[in-house]
């Protein structure tokens, strides 16, 4: 309010215009009704940290607003029916050929609709990054140990969003009963069916009797575009609001402790960031959509039962279970007249299963291990947690081998490779790839941490030789600013669990006595070799050493190189040396 309106007041409630504006006087109205103005206030001041690794997760989020927004529009003119009709279109080739209303809505949409066919590709393309956005978002979480206590819960949320998105992108697949879709639900019905005893009564219900039936697009579109996203919606709601309740984590710094936030306040700063990014990932999106095609149904033809895609593969993000079930040997079993495919029960049933649970179950884990009950608002560069850092990177080249699997056939006709040759080479290397990744990126990571601790203690090196009176050699050390000193102890010692008494007075073992001894094996293997930050007497001892060699030294500052001009870390403002002579 200008501070030259005139103003009314009884001297016990606050001043107000004489003539308030039409929206005050609407706030005011609500305001009196609903008291949204502490609340409102206080959250939208909410502070929130900056850095560019924060915005993987908004990818994901705009990327899903980008869904909502293109899927309506879609859902405007799409049929979804397994009704047969005869197409009479703008595609030439397809004309008066007998296909489902929901193939057929899908081609009017592309061809004869205006803007049908950007939305459709924008639709897809906005799937892609919705996962990809989810997967990369949850790596930077684990490695930054953001998912620490208090924020389990959320990371269980997390995950239960990639698991749904993953779902929602092959039911959306499904949808337009094209030929290659509907390769993709014959291969989903095969997997349902490997599972013993209850598969076949699984899937005459999703069908609607034996395969195709007439009820699995409709079926998967009420799943496509009110249950998942229904489910979706309420997910990001609750992981949004944690957010806020929990405080977002933030990198260690100056002025930056566990019980603060140092950044932007939601507004107008961060408001105003974060709508400006959700309109470059809707414009990349578009771009995509519009110069990028991708999923050409007209392509493929309508969908025959007895007909099947050539090369016919799944979307990226389900690229992985199907390359377990390429290398799965062909093994089967019989108990009491039940067959059980193993070379399609385990890759496809088993192992997704198996995988969620352990993403699932991290946090709990180390949780158990370590010991660690404390609340943890400053992350971790990942080289400060060897461990988990390689076991994530061993689950991501398990992940990888798989999906390269997934395209074993491709690999072999471009790289003009036996794919026997291939497949057996996956076999090997989805057992022996994580434990070679996990014991390089270990012991990566406690090197980068020696590093960090010998520039810590000696500076950094600058490259500048310098040569003394005697003859001698030496590099100049310089010590770190001091907000790159404060960044690199900001971190916590690794404490070991230990047991505090396996019997007790009366000599007797106590209750629990393996698993805490269980416990306390995994804690010092979890720890093992870890580089501990330099403790304050090392730290001062590295302060007379480093006084010691600028004594040593100051007799040559000056002559040709003090050590700093050519670090790339110090301004050369007011420097002569270009006056000074040999």
């Amino acid at each position: 309010m200008s501070t030259s309106t005139p103003v009314n007041t009884n001297g016990t409630k606050a001043s107000n215009a004489a003539k308030p504006s039409k929206a005050g006087a609407v706030a005011d109205w609500a305001d009196s009704r609903l008291g949204l103005a502490t609340a409102m206030k206080k959250n939208l001041r909410k502070v929130f940290p900056d850095h560019w690794s924060f915005m993987l997760g908004e990818i994901a989020l705009w990327s899903f607003v980008v869904l909502l927004l293109t899927g309506t529009f879609l859902t405007l003119w799409y049929r979804p029916s397994m009704g047969e009709t005869v197409y009479h279109g703008s595609f030439q080739q397809l004309n008066g050929l007998e296909m489902s209303e929901a193939y057929s809505s899908t081609l009017n949409i592309s061809f004869d609709v205006r803007a049908g066919l950007l939305m459709r590709q924008m639709h897809h393309w906005a799937a892609m990054l919705f996962i990809a956005g989810m997967m990369v978002h949850l790596l930077r979480v684990y490695f930054t140990g953001a998912f620490r206590k208090p924020r389990e819960l959320n990371w269980v949320i997390g995950c239960l969003l990639l698991l749904l998105g993953t779902l929602e992108g092959f039911t959306g697949y499904s949808l337009p009963d094209d030929l290659l879709s509907g390769t993709g639900i014959r291969a989903a019905d095969g997997f349902i069916k490997s599972m013993p005893v209850v598969g076949t009564y699984i899937s005459f219900f999703l069908f609607g009797g034996e395969f195709p039936g007439d009820s699995i697009i409709p079926r998967l579109y009420t799943v496509h575009v009110l249950l998942i996203p229904g489910v979706l919606l309420g997910l990001i709601a609750a992981h949004m609001l944690l957010l806020v309740y929990h405080k977002h984590t933030q990198w260690p710094g100056p002025g930056r402790t566990n019980e603060n936030v140092v950044g932007y306040p939601m507004l107008p700063v961060y408001a105003a960031k974060a709508g400006g990014f959700f309109f470059i990932v809707f414009g990349v999106t578009a771009l995509l959509g519009g110069f990028l095609s991708i999923n050409p149904i007209w392509r493929y033809g309508p969908y025959n039962p007895s007909e099947v895609t050539a090369g016919s593969q799944p979307d990226w993000y389900m690229g992985w279970p199907d390359g377990l079930l390429r290398i799965m040997p062909g093994w089967e079993s019989n108990f009491w007249g039940v067959t059980i495919g193993w070379n399609v029960l385990v890759p496809i049933i088993i192992m997704p299963g198996v995988m969620f649970t352990i993403l699932l179950m991290l946090p709990f884990i180390e949780s158990w291990i370590t010991g660690d009950k404390r609340d943890h608002h400053l992350l971790q560069r990942p080289r400060n947690a060897p461990t988990r850092t390689a076991l994530m990177v061993a689950l991501m080249t398990f992940y990888g081998i798989s999906w390269m699997a997934g395209g074993n056939d491709i690999i072999a006709i471009v790289f003009h490779l036996s794919i026997n040759s291939i497949t057996y080479f996956n076999r090997v290397a989805v057992f022996l790839g994580p434990i070679i990744a996990f014991i390089i990126t270990r012991r990566w990571c406690i090197s980068l941490q020696r590093h960090d601790n010998e520039t810590l203690l000696h500076g950094y090196e600058t490259g500048v030789i310098m040569r003394d009176a005697s003859g001698g050699y030496t590099e100049k050390h310089l010590p770190l600013p001091v907000a790159d000193q404060y960044t690199l102890t900001a971190r916590d010692r690794d404490e070991i669990y230990q047991i505090e008494s396996a019997t007790d007075e009366n000599g007797v073992q106590a209750p629990g006595t393996r698993k805490e001894r269980l416990r306390a094996s995994l804690s010092s293997w979890w720890y093992r070799n870890n580089q501990q930050k330099p403790t304050r007497a090392e730290l001062e001892a590295a302060h007379h050493h480093a006084a010691d060699e600028a004594a040593h030294d100051a007799p040559l500052v000056g002559q040709r190189a003090d050590g700093h001009q050519f670090d790339g870390r110090h301004g050369t403002e007011g420097d002569d040396l270009a006056h000074h002579k040999d």
